[in-house]
């Protein structure tokens, strides 16, 4: 499989102008080209192919009004005109419903809070010997290497952020030299807002909420941003300010995901989650809190994590009813509000802990084996035995209630 491994780039000023220029040279191929479709579109005519937009590219840049597109490596020039590729075809699969919908393609801006451009191989992108990315028309920027590259990378993109930030992100292939050896465990996650994740076996891991610690320092630096001059330096620096105070909760939210994901798969031979619709709550009273846990973010990290370590990994239905079974005895009790957070099964009297609960079915919908009482907190009332009901008969006198229980009489 193929993974992308981000290193923090460290550009000198020369350096950095060189990238904007390349990124501005990326920025008007892509809007060229998808000028050139669109007006075609507007005026019944045929998709221009490719080809065409790779010849239009080649005869634009001999003219003055194009000639600085030759200052940059011609390579990211025709990636470009791969991403307006890959753009349509996820928008038209989007229509015949092979993929969840996306829009159309955009024309891109200066001010995007990302930019970015792509070498591939036969760009002449190399890694030197000091360690440095060496980029065609760039030169050799540094890099801080937080680990070592499984294999030899066949891609570079080159991404700035809005904070101002620069990355190198490495596609490289993995084999499966890297599958765990098999264990025992099997686990149900239910994710939610209280803990960010209930396991199956009673596990409770809370929720850090990194947008809700940081709202006062946020508070702040926005507020400083909305008194400044619009088109201002000073307004510029503010926003470059807010950007990375965003960019750091953005950064902890990340780390979190990916020290628990590749616990849960290290230390779980299969992992079951539940198909959460956060698109629809995300437009509740809840969005925030929605927004701050990254459920989609964890379960992605968790889906290829098991496929690159040798992990089973299970999505159940959105609509199976996991808070409302009796994990224990199977009956289904009935929709419960949020504010219920334990009940007593009806039919076998076990007290459930709602999401250690859901927890456990989420498992069983899985296949995955699990405890049978995973999700009882404390056993139910146990009915007495058929000898020991009713009211007991006072004996007579205490001697005899004395050699009643086994104790001669004084």
């Amino acid at each position: 499989m193929q993974l992308r491994y981000s290193f923090r780039l460290y550009p000198t000023v020369i350096q950095r102008a060189a990238l904007a220029r390349a990124f501005g040279c990326a920025r008007v191929v892509f809007n060229d080209a998808l000028r050139v479709r669109e007006d075609a579109r507007a005026a019944e005519l045929g998709f221009v192919t490719s080809a065409e937009l790779s010849r239009n590219l080649t005869a634009s840049k001999k003219t003055p009004e194009r000639a600085w597109l030759g200052e940059v490596s011609a390579v990211i020039l025709q990636q470009s005109l791969r991403d307006l590729d890959t753009a349509y075809r996820n928008f038209f699969d989007g229509l015949k419903g092979k993929r969840p919908r996306v829009g159309a393609p955009r024309f891109k801006s200066k001010r995007d809070n990302r930019q970015s451009v792509r070498f591939t191989a036969n760009a002449a992108w190399r890694i030197t010997p000091g360690k440095k990315l060496r980029l065609p028309k760039v030169g050799d920027v540094p890099v801080r290497w937080s680990r070592t590259l499984p294999s030899t990378p066949s891609t570079v993109t080159v991404v700035k952020d809005a904070a101002g930030r620069y990355f190198a992100s490495f596609v490289v292939e993995t084999d499966t030299s890297e599958v765990l050896p098999e264990t025992t465990p099997e686990i149900g996650i239910d994710l939610g807002l209280g803990h960010f994740a209930v396991l199956s076996d009673g596990t409770k891991v809370d929720s850090p909420r990194f947008l809700r610690r940081a709202e006062k320092s946020l508070k702040k630096v926005q507020r400083e941003l909305s008194r400044k001059e619009k088109g201002s330096s000073n307004r510029n620096k503010a926003r470059i300010r807010v950007a990375r105070a965003h960019a750091r909760v953005a950064d902890a939210r990340r780390e979190f995901h990916h020290q628990l994901s590749t616990k849960l798969i290290r230390e779980n031979q299969a992992v079951a989650v539940e198909d959460l619709a956060v698109k629809g709550l995300a437009r509740t009273r809840l969005a925030k809190s929605v927004h701050d846990a990254g459920w989609s973010a964890f379960v992605s990290m968790l889906e290829y994590k098991a496929a690159r370590y040798g992990r089973a990994f299970h999505r159940i239905g959105r609509f199976e009813p996991t808070s409302q079974v009796c994990s224990h005895c199977g009956v289904k009790d009935g929709p419960k509000p949020l504010n219920v957070r334990m009940w007593t099964c009806g039919a076998c009297g076990t007290v459930l802990d709602r999401d250690i609960n859901a927890a456990v079915n989420v498992a069983k919908a899985a296949g995955l084996a699990v405890p049978a009482c995973g999700a009882q907190v404390r056993p139910g009332p146990v009915p007495a035995q058929r000898s020991e009901t009713g009211t007991h008969q006072e004996l007579p006198n205490a001697s005899s209630r004395w050699e009643q229980i086994g104790i001669p009489g004084l």
